[in-house]
This record gives C-alpha cells, sequence and structure tokens, in this order.
C-alpha cells in the first residue's frame, strides 16, 4: 500500500545534519513506492503560539496568518509523519517546539499517524538524547492513535556533513524503505 509521507526537517542548516539524515529517509521511502513531501521549516513563517484560546471558538482556525495552516493540513492528511531536529542544550530545537506548538488549532485531527523521529547532536552517547525523544513523546501523547514506528540517533555529528559518517545514513534510508 503507497502511503502519504511528510517529513518536517527543522534543521536551521539546508544540508545539515538532521537534514541530510531526512534525505536518506525520502530516498528509501521513494524507493519504496511512497508518496513523500519534506518540508523545511527554516523555509516557512510560523508564528509562536500566543495563547489567546480563539482557536478552539474560531473552528479550528488560528488568528496568525502564516504557514502554519497549510502545514497542518498536511500533517492531517498525511499517513506517516517524520520529525527531525538538531538537539540543542538536549532538547528540539526552537523551530520544532513551535510548530508542535502551533497545531493546536487541529491537533485532534492528527489520529491515527505513523510516527517517526530523527535527531542529530554533537554527543556520542544515544542516551543523552532521551529528553528530546520525551518531548517528540509528550506530544505524540496528546494525539489519537498514534503509533511511534521508528526513532534515529544521529550522534557524534557537530560540523555539517559529520552524519555521513555514521550508522544512522543507512538507518534513515532502510527506516524510509521499510514505511
Amino acid at each position: 500500500m503507497v502511503k502519504k509521507l511528510l517529513i518536517l526537517s527543522a534543521s536551521p542548516r539546508k544540508g545539515g545534519n538532521s537534514d541530510i539524515l531526512c534525505d536518506q529517509f525520502m530516498m528509501g521511502a521513494k524507493e519504496a513506492g511512497n508518496q513523500v513531501e519534506k518540508i523545511f521549516l527554516r523555509d516557512k513563517k510560523i508564528g509562536h503560539c500566543v495563547a489567546c484560546a480563539t482557536c478552539p471558538s474560531n473552528g479550528g482556525r488560528c488568528i496568525q496568518q502564516d504557514d502554519m495552516a497549510e502545514i497542518l493540513d498536511k500533517m492531517i492528511h498525511a499517513d506517516v509523519i517524520v520529525m527531525a531536529t538538531p538537539v540543542y542544550f538536549f532538547s528540539m530545537n526552537g523551530q520544532m517546539k513551535t510548530l508542535i506548538d502551533r497545531t493546536h488549532p487541529k491537533y485532534t485531527e492528527l489520529s491515527n499517524k505513523e510516527m517517526y523521529f530523527i535527531m542529530t547532536a554533537a554527543v556520542g552517547r544515544k542516551d543523552l538524547l532521551e529528553r528530546t525523544l520525551e518531548g517528540f513523546r509528550g506530544f505524540t501523547s496528546c494525539l489519537n492513535g498514534a503509533k511511534e514506528k521508528g526513532v534515529i540517533y544521529g550522534t557524534g555529528a557537530w560540523n555539517i556533513g559529520d552524519i555521513k559518517r555514521s550508522p544512522a545514513m543507512n538507518e534513515a534510508y532502510e527506516m524510509g524503505k521499510d514505511v
């Protein structure tokens, strides 16, 4: 069965380590015959949630006129969502957290999604990325029927391209192929 995948790359650098792993995942998923779209969050205008509480009484529409409504619609219509972030101070970066917060208007419509998480960090130990993973899990615990299908730990990647020497490259490709 062909699945519709949405990859959300929160790397602030095009060709950054987490973005490279997104491309590997995408290559595997496309080779398996799936439909794949990658959104590079840096290229999108996504404002911070201002906690105005308007969206519940506004038909699930945020008052902000930015790119988030389009991204959220794509998330709702995807079968699989891949969320990728570099790890900053043992947590996801601000771009990813802002995106998660802005799903509030329609998060209840993000039902029955297969979820994959990609994390890259300069540190060499996977256990030091658990706080970041818990942040993703906190988000998906609020979604009906979300299923965590895979996690990629891209450790030991500080400079652009460091990840290319990591086993995470093949893991991302194979995980994408097996979606």
